[in-house]
């Protein structure tokens, strides 16, 4: 697996999307908290992950994705996964991120949800 890591940004109705590009190790952790931290400073409450381009998670990446749930939690903001093939989905699952985040299966139905929840 190359090391490259790549993370987008995007703003769509309140929600900042973060689209992944790589495997989540820490490379890809560290990209996705820096991604975080500039759209906390400009007040984001939504954050969406659009993981379709991530087919693997390693333990690294999943503690950089829980600190940034708990911080997100704290501030009383939502965050989101959408996209996640079946062995994230799992990880997140025996990890417990699903119980606290919500997990859409496609693009379209996670901004649908998260715009209602504005």
């Amino acid at each position: 697996m190359s090391d490259t890591f790549k993370v987008d940004t995007s703003t769509q109705d309140k929600i900042h999307i973060f689209t992944t590009h790589g495997y989540i190790n820490n490379l890809g952790g560290e990209a996705i908290a820096e991604a975080y931290k500039q759209a906390a400073k400009n007040n984001a409450e939504i954050y969406l992950f659009d993981l379709a381009d991530s087919r693997i998670v390693n333990s690294i990446g999943v503690s950089v994705l829980i600190e940034l749930l708990e911080e997100t939690i704290e501030k009383n903001g939502i965050m989101a996964f959408c996209n996640c093939a079946p062995i994230v989905l799992k990880t997140f699952q025996i990890m417990g991120i699903s119980q606290y985040a919500q997990i859409y299966e496609t693009m379209a139905e996670a901004l649908s949800q998260l715009t209602q929840n504005e």
